[in-house]
């Protein structure tokens, strides 16, 4: 029998559903013959389902991200980007980092109460809160779930700053939240800006919303008194690193205040999963792509040691780093900026509940 290469599915980026780290055998798509390979359907429908969660805040000791504690209100990602780095979670749930991904998500419908509950512990230290930051916060899936929101109103009772991250702009939903928790230093949004070629940012997050829209976004919320960073990340060797210095000036025209940027990085399965859609979409480059990977990877497409994974080593990866700063220079967008007011925390007073006499 022989091994039957998969095939684009509408509306979606990963190309099939690899097998997971932790299974024991893997799945390869074949003919036998019979004119019936089983393949992938045409449209792949998204479910949800209740995610279980007994808390919500997560905690990490990093050194590469500018945050402590965040809140994740999804498992899983409509948005679909062939590169995101939480893709390798879903094989925790025994689901594949490729489709299963992007079409079996769990939301997380108790994490507004969670989050008031965790607030309100004696032992929590207040410090700013990420929003999103192994998900996003406003993939389709939060227009009819609500959840994000919830949670926001949460942070807003308790003056607890937060930092969205997202590449959506249904974050424009909430911001009337946004812009009041801002006048008071507790609220910014960072958005992914990834490309402005609307035909790569189609097949790299298929179900994103489009480049210009993101921007529209930053203008909006700069205009609302919002601080915005804008996240040009990933960036990815000869497929959309030529256009840095393009994003970067289109976010500083549209009022964004500092910016960022992270060299592609491919963990686990990711890798396999990449290289998958990259030869299925660009074959004509993908070796190139892959080989200057390589040369900042010390010979790798991924190295996890910190203080590099994020910016890689080598000659491109300099490159790329001064261009960025040469860039963020130039336009004023070179201050980096986490300085939230914790101090305006406080734990409103319970509910009082009545006893019942019978």
């Amino acid at each position: 029998m022989d091994p039957l290469s998969c095939q684009p599915t509408r509306g979606r980026a990963a190309i099939s559903n690899l097998t997971s780290r932790y299974e024991r055998e893997s799945r390869v798509r074949d003919d036998d013959g019979w004119g019936a390979d089983g393949g992938l359907p045409a449209k792949l429908r998204t479910i949800v389902m209740a995610d279980a969660a007994r808390s919500i805040i997560s905690r990490n000791d990093s050194p590469d991200v500018p945050f402590e504690i965040s809140v994740n209100p999804y498992r899983g990602c409509e948005h679909g980007c062939v590169y995101c780095f939480a893709r390798p979670s879903h094989a925790y749930l025994g689901l594949s980092p490729g489709l299963d991904f992007e079409t079996q998500l769990f939301a997380k419908r108790d994490a507004a109460a969670l989050l008031a509950k965790e607030l309100r512990s004696r032992s929590y230290i207040c410090k700013p809160l990420a929003l999103g930051a192994n998900t996003d916060p406003y993939q389709p899936i939060e227009r009819e779930e609500g959840i994000t929101r919830a949670v926001l109103e949460v942070c807003r009772t308790f003056n607890q700053p937060v930092s969205i991250i997202t590449k959506s702009a249904s974050v424009l939903r909430d911001l009337d939240l946004l812009a009041t928790m801002a006048a008071d230093g507790l609220a910014q949004v960072a958005i992914s800006i990834t490309s402005l070629d609307r035909d790569l940012a189609r097949a790299m997050e298929p179900r994103a919303c489009t480049p210009a829209k993101r921007l529209a976004a930053v203008r909006a919320l700069s205009d609302a008194g919002v601080p915005v960073a804008v996240l040009t990340s990933p960036m990815i060797p000869a497929l959309n690193d030529h256009e840095m210095e393009a994003i970067l000036e289109a976010a500083a025209g549209a009022g964004a205040v500092s910016a960022s940027y992270i060299l592609l990085r491919l963990p686990l399965e990711i890798a396999a999963l990449f290289e998958e859609w990259l030869r299925t979409h660009y074959p004509d480059r993908a070796d190139r792509v892959l080989s200057l990977i390589r040369q900042s990877r010390d010979g790798a497409l991924y190295r996890s040691d910190f203080g590099t994974r994020m910016k890689g080593t080598g000659a491109y990866a300099d490159l790329l780093r001064s261009r960025f700063h040469l860039a963020t220079k130039r336009l004023g967008l070179d201050r980096r900026r986490w300085d939230m007011d914790c101090s305006k925390f406080r734990v409103p007073d319970a509910p009082v509940r009545q006893l019942s006499l019978f």
